[in-house]
C-alpha cells in the first residue's frame, strides 16, 4: 500500500528547534518524528512511502538513506525550489502515487489511530477521507449527517468557507481536522480538470471541491491525539 509523509514544511511552531533541524527529525520519545510515523505506517502494511522535502531537505534523504529506506520502498518528493503547500505537494508527488488510492500523513501527527481501522471506515466512492476528532479547536470542518463535508467555519472570527451559497454552520456537526487523509488517485485529474496550479492547500480544495465530489469525515469513537508537536505534547482526546 502506498503512502505519503508531509515532511517539507518549515516547521515555524516548533522554532528554534527547526532553525537548525528540519520539523520531520525533531525528536520526541527518543526518535524523530519521521520514524514514529514510517514504524506506525509499516505496522499497518504500507510498504510504499513518499516523502515530500523542502526545509532542510538534505539531512531528511541522509537520514532516510541511513535508516536504510526503513526496510521498505522509500521515494523523494523534492520540493527544494518550491515549497508547494499540502494540495500542490500532493500533485507534485504524482509519479509516486498515482494508480491507486493512496494515504496521507502529516509528519508531525502521533496518535492511537488504528490505520487498518481508519482504512476499513473509507468510502470507496470518496475523492477523500479524513481523520477528525471531537476536539475544541478555532477551525472546524462542517458535516452533514452522513458525515459528508460541506464547508469550513473559524468560531472565533465567524467565518465560513463553502461551496453551499449561505450555509448555516450551526445545522452541521463541527469536527477538527486531525492529519490523515485516504485519497483516491482520481483526484489528480481533478487538479488537472479544474485549474489547480502548483501551490495550495489541501484544504483550500476541499472546501471548494467539496459540492463537486464526495470527502467525508471518519471520526473515531475515541482517538489520543498529540497533534502539532510542539515541547512539550499536549494530548487530546476525541469524544
Amino acid at each position: 500500500m502506498k503512502a505519503m509523509i508531509f515532511a517539507a514544511g518549515l516547521g515555524t511552531r516548533l522554532k528554534p528547534l527547526t532553525d537548525t533541524m528540519p520539523k520531520a527529525l525533531v525528536p520526541v520519545g527518543g526518535a524523530p518524528l519521521l520514524f514514529h510515523v514510517v514504524e506506525k505506517l509499516k505496522g499497518a502494511g504500507f510498504d510504499d512511502i513518499v516523502i515530500n522535502v523542502h526545509h532542510f531537505a538534505d539531512s531528511i534523504i541522509d537520514y532516510v538513506k541511513g535508516m536504510d529506506n526503513f526496510g521498505i520502498k522509500v521515494s523523494i518528493s523534492d520540493e527544494k525550489d518550491l515549497l508547494r503547500e499540502t494540495g500542490g505537494g500532493i500533485r507534485h508527488a504524482r509519479p509516486y502515487l498515482d494508480g491507486s488510492p493512496f494515504l496521507v500523513h502529516n509528519t508531525d501527527i502521533l496518535s492511537d489511530l488504528d490505520l487498518k481501522w481508519f482504512i476499513s471506515q473509507a468510502r470507496p466512492d470518496a475523492i477523500s477521507n479524513v481523520l477528525v476528532s471531537d476536539r475544541v479547536t478555532k477551525r472546524y470542518l462542517l458535516f452533514d449527517d452522513d458525515m459528508r463535508m460541506v464547508g469550513w467555519e473559524n468560531v472565533s472570527t465567524g467565518e465560513v468557507r463553502s461551496p453551499y451559497p449561505g450555509l448555516d454552520p450551526d445545522r452541521y456537526h463541527r469536527y477538527a481536522f486531525s492529519g490523515v487523509h485516504l485519497i483516491s488517485d482520481r483526484i489528480f485529474t481533478i487538479f488537472e480538470d479544474d485549474g489547480w496550479g502548483e501551490r495550495f492547500p489541501i484544504m483550500d480544495f476541499y472546501i471548494k471541491e467539496c459540492a463537486s465530489h464526495p470527502i467525508y469525515g471518519i471520526l473515531p469513537e475515541h482517538l489520543r491525539l498529540w497533534q502539532k508537536v510542539n515541547y512539550g505534547p499536549s494530548s487530546r482526546t476525541s469524544r
